[in-house]
């Protein structure tokens, strides 16, 4: 199974440029991929070009980007745009996010959002990766502009849960990905999406990979910035559902009644972190990411917790690729 890193994701209280000195370490440890999510401090690629620019070998994954605020067309151009500013392939991921970003956060509608995470999907399985045609310098001007860039060559790549999401990640992109998920919810996963593949005659389906918290040897620093980022999802209902199943239906009870993170932080034992993360000693983490390979998934996205370990150098040396 791949490791990946996850450098930007959930909104916390952490320095917003130490985003920056993760994926420098995750760089020259020699992590293959580093994503770089968007919320509402950093769009991904302003993000992914100064990391790009800082770091050596990794290749880029901006995203997820919610396409109810981004239309296609500037999804791709700032691909494009990334890649060719830091010199390196640049993939995309595509998600349909929440009310609270698109409505609260941006004033657009979330309505119909799975329609159009398909719309965006097929439009930019022409404007990104292997099916994007090249740069031509005979090809004519489009409503009086020419093509001046190559596209992106990176990967496209769908965050999806809910059925109709997981067929477009089916019939479109070339990698899932999951955020805060189980082993036992990969497995479900995993099987929803090779069944959306089959019935489109699609016979390699997409890959899968999924965002998992991360920390080797934590401390409470660690399991207090781990638990934060839980808190903000236990309304969602995969989420309230799992963590119920796992004994901890009284945070999930609180959440739903509106309690801030603080007191669902407080509410949730240093267990509750490793139900859908990497958290323990090294050999635990081993065994789980081999859950997780059993489970079905290609790729693990490691987040690795920084409040007790600074840019996370202490997780991500210890699950580092070997050379």
């Amino acid at each position: 199974m791949e490791l990946s890193v996850v450098v930007a994701a959930r909104e916390d209280d952490r320095p917003p440029t130490e985003v920056l000195d993760v994926a420098a370490v995750a760089d020259r440890l020699g992590y293959p991929d580093l994503w770089i999510g968007e919320g509402p401090t950093w769009d991904a690629f302003a993000l992914a070009t100064a990391i790009g620019r800082s770091t050596e070998r990794a290749a880029l994954t901006a995203g997820p980007i919610p396409v109810s605020v981004r239309d296609p067309a500037s999804i791709a151009r700032g691909a494009a745009d990334t890649e060719v500013l830091v010199g390196r392939p640049v993939g995309v991921a595509l998600g349909t996010s929440s009310v609270r970003v698109v409505e609260g956060i941006h004033g657009r509608s979330r309505a119909r959002a799975a329609s159009v995470l398909a719309d965006s999907a097929r439009a930019l399985r022409t404007m990104v990766g292997s099916d994007a045609p090249p740069l031509d310098p005979a090809e004519p001007p489009r409503h009086g502009f020419r093509r001046r860039l190559p596209p992106a060559s990176g990967p496209i790549t769908v965050a999806a849960v809910g059925d109709r999401a997981i067929a477009v990640a089916a019939e479109y992109a070339d990698r899932m990905v999951l955020d805060l998920v189980s082993p036992e919810q990969v497995r479900t996963l995993r099987d929803k999406l090779d069944a959306a593949a089959a019935r489109i005659g699609r016979s390699t389906p997409p890959r899968l990979a999924a965002w998992l918290p991360a920390a080797v040897d934590p401390d409470e620093a660690s399991y207090a910035q781990i638990l934060g980022g839980i808190a903000g999802y236990l309304t969602v209902p995969h989420q309230a559902e799992l963590y119920t199943a796992a004994g901890f239906g009284a945070a999930v009870e609180l959440a739903a009644e509106g309690a801030d993170r603080d007191r669902l932080v407080a509410a949730l034992p240093p267990a509750a972190a490793g139900v859908v993360g990497l958290v323990g000693d090294i050999e635990t983490i081993r065994v789980r990411l081999d859950e997780y390979a059993a489970a079905g998934l290609d790729e693990a996205a490691i987040h690795p917790a920084t409040a007790g370990d600074p840019a996370g150098e202490h997780t991500l040396a210890a699950l580092a690729p070997s050379e």
